[in-house]
């Protein structure tokens, strides 16, 4: 072990600047190269070829970084000679929309600025073999969808407005509302499974808050 002797200056900011890269196993290597690189358009930048790390179960593999814009790439792990998983076979022929939320919650979401440009993106996916789901408009965002090769949800969006502070201010109490009624559900050995109790709940936090917001000002 070593000690780190960098110690950053006492109440420094630290912030992210955007993602790097996202990245996902692959058992198809043909097929993802020429879905990324040649249907999607997205450069081949790097490779990474390794022997197995860490235990001596770690496959050797390869690791690839397709560019995705403004710095960001998404990438792949190929690991040699292993097979893939009972739960991946079928998926890629699966329609372009959620049909296994688990599964397709993990996705990549690639931005656009206008919907001239996702319709665009839509009509050469289309043209390419691709089945891509109809525009979907929800709250803030439009967005089209598809999969790759390995069966992965890939979505392409457009901002229809920017956000704001209010925005801020309402995802805190949506999850603060959430957090309560899960804390409450566990503690009587329960389940939180409609959004109508977070609504409700949501309502009386907000509530709570402008009446405290009153006392202040008083």
């Amino acid at each position: 072990m070593f000690a780190s002797t960098a110690s950053p200056e006492a109440g420094a900011p630290l912030c992210l600047h955007g993602v790097d890269h996202t990245a996902r196993p692959t058992w198809r290597l043909k097929e993802t190269v020429a879905f990324y690189r040649d249907i999607l358009g997205l450069p081949l930048i790097h490779t990474i070829s390794a022997r197995g790390w860490g235990p001596a179960t770690h496959p050797d593999f390869l690791h690839f970084f397709f560019d995705s814009g403004k710095g960001s790439t998404i990438a792949f792990f190929y690991y040699l000679g292993s097979e893939e998983p009972d739960g991946f076979a079928g998926r890629d022929t699966r329609p372009p929309f959620p049909d296994d939320h688990v599964s397709d919650a993990t996705h990549t979401a690639w931005l656009v600025d206008t919907q001239e440009e996702l319709l665009a993106w839509k009509a050469r996916l289309e043209a390419r073999g691709v089945e891509v789901s109809t525009e979907t408009a929800h709250e803030v965002i439009e967005s089209i969808y598809f999969r790759d090769p390995n069966g992965y949800f890939i979505e392409i969006t457009r901002k229809l407005r920017p956000l704001a502070a209010l925005d801020a201010r309402d995802a805190d109490a949506t999850l603060a509302a959430a957090i309560e009624l899960e804390d409450e559900a566990r503690a009587s050995q329960a389940r939180v499974t409609s959004i109508d109790d977070i609504w409700l709940r949501k309502a009386e936090i907000l509530s709570r808050r402008l009446d405290l917001g009153q006392e202040c000002h008083a």
